[in-house]
């Protein structure tokens, strides 16, 4: 037990192994929209010695620049509260969950109570970025369609997690 909490997702890893993920503007965009933003758009520096070379150097929107969710854990907290109007905190900590598991290759069913607890309270601004977006069902691979919520966690989950108080 104590060996798999070492082993665990250390917290300069990246979150997801999967190089065709959303960017990080395309994702702090779409977290901006769920938590009410309007007229959320990056906003871009040309280049003008290297074309094409442009840089994003902030993401703003109606009401100022969108927070940096990816880096700060204090923007995501507001961004959850989303969440728990809505319900879902429970489907995100599944999210948290399956995450770390999928990028360290563990298996749901190896893990003991005090693991569960060990993810969610480690996890990093960026995981939950992801994981939020999961949540609400706004992940996208690359170009494709919204991925949604990873349901087949939420009975493990919620059992062990219930069992454990």
């Amino acid at each position: 037990m104590g060996a798999l909490r070492r082993k665990f997702l250390p917290r300069t890893a990246p979150v997801s192994p999967n190089p065709t993920t959303m960017s990080p503007e395309q994702q702090r965009i779409a977290i901006a929209k769920a938590c009410g933003w309007t007229n959320v758009a990056p906003l871009i520096v040309k280049n003008v010695k290297h074309e094409g070379d442009d840089i994003t150097v902030g993401i703003s929107s109606d009401d100022g620049w969108i927070p940096d969710y990816l880096n700060d854990r204090n923007a995501m907290h507001e961004a959850k509260q989303v969440l728990i109007d809505k319900g879902l905190m429970w489907q995100f900590a599944n999210q948290i969950i399956g995450i770390i598991c999928r990028a360290k290759g563990l298996s749901l069913q190896t893990l003991e109570q005090q693991d569960y607890l060990v993810f969610l309270a480690s996890s990093t601004a960026e995981l939950e970025a992801e994981a939020f977006l999961r949540t609400l069902g706004l992940w996208q691979e690359s170009n494709t369609q919204p991925v949604a919520e990873d349901s087949s966690v939420t009975s493990i989950v919620k059992d062990s997690l219930t069992t454990a108080q």
